[in-house]
């Protein structure tokens, strides 16, 4: 069973950046692909972006593509959220998430993912 543990979230005024953390645990880390995902008030869960162990790949959500990066470390067991020139419209609760295999195309939906993170909160302000 892999546990997740997200950090990095904080208070950024828009322009600014931030970057998160998820910290894995309990299983090889190239055994999975990991996502993250944002959930602001009053609405659903949505896919941010993914990175795709075994094919390599990754991929994200139009609204944060060129200005969000995925990463991962596989020594520190660790996925990345780079997020550059944050916009209001950001805030929200993110998420880090595995998938119980990996694939060779990075997975964008909620139920393709096995595990998730307590999340971390992230706010741009105006």
């Amino acid at each position: 069973q892999v546990h997740l543990v997200e950090s990095g979230g904080g208070l950024v005024q828009a322009g600014g950046s931030l970057r998160l953390s998820c910290a894995a645990s309990g299983r090889t880390f190239s055994m999975f692909d990991m996502g993250w995902f944002r959930q602001a008030p009053g609405k659903e869960r949505e896919f941010v972006a993914a990175f795709s162990f075994s094919g390599g790949s990754k991929a994200y959500a139009d609204s944060v593509k060129g200005r969000f990066t995925i990463s991962r470390d596989n020594a520190k067991n660790t996925v990345y959220l780079q997020m550059n020139i944050l916009k209001p419209e950001d805030t929200a609760v993110y998420y880090c998430a595995a998938t119980s295999r990996t694939w060779v195309v990075p997975r964008q939906r909620l139920d393709e993912y096995a595990t998730w993170g307590q999340g971390t909160q992230v706010t741009v302000s105006s």
